[in-house]
């Protein structure tokens, strides 16, 4: 007679958000809560934004077993070349590497939030140009740790099926056009988990 052998099932790793600031650690923080996602937002993995700095947080997280999940805005890039070639030996780095995802709005992440109201990829020369436009849609949006910790304005964007179209719009437009956000690849990855 054989013998059982105890074989444990193997797990995914636990996806980890390395963010640039404030606004993307609350945003996720809310995004955890709000729809039980599972993912990792740890304060130390938010931060100033740069290629190097991103590059120690993806190694580190790797070495842990984990999927590392950099969001971050794209502006930097076109008016800083050092961080452009940076930016782009990153991604050729970790282009087949499926435990690293490289998410990336251009002018900023806030355009991601505009895509959950209105459909566009027009051009936004700088990120405040984008809060201006956002906040059409949500007039008391601010970039301090009063308004962006307060979890109703993440409820009110991703409610109603706004995020399943911003997510939408995203994909459609590509990288094509003056604006554009990969983060539909993260929501993606994280709606097919839940499922």
């Amino acid at each position: 007679m054989a013998r059982k052998i105890n074989v444990k099932a193997r797990r995914e790793p636990m996806p980890t958000i390395i963010g640039a600031g404030i606004t993307e650690q609350w945003y996720f923080t809310h995004l955890k809560f709000l729809y039980d996602y599972q993912i990792k937002v740890r304060p130390r993995f938010f931060g100033k934004e740069t290629a190097d700095g991103m590059a120690k947080k993806i190694a580190e997280i790797l070495a842990d077993g984990g999927m590392a999940i950099c969001v971050f805005d794209a502006d930097v890039s076109t008016w800083n070349e050092v961080e452009r070639q940076k930016l782009e030996k990153l991604r050729a780095k970790y282009s087949k590497n499926k435990n690293v995802l490289l998410c990336d709005s251009m002018p900023a992440v806030e355009y991601w939030f505009l895509l959950h109201y209105e459909n566009t990829n027009r051009h936004f020369g700088t990120s405040k140009a984008v809060v201006q436009e956002l906040r059409q849609f949500i007039p008391e949006y601010d970039k301090t740790e009063q308004f962006l910790g307060n979890r109703k304005w993440v409820a009110d964007m991703s409610g109603e099926g706004k995020q399943d179209l911003a997510t939408s719009r995203a994909r459609s437009f590509g990288l094509e056009g003056e604006s554009y956000s990969r983060l539909h690849e993260l929501f993606e990855i994280l709606n097919k988990v839940k499922k």
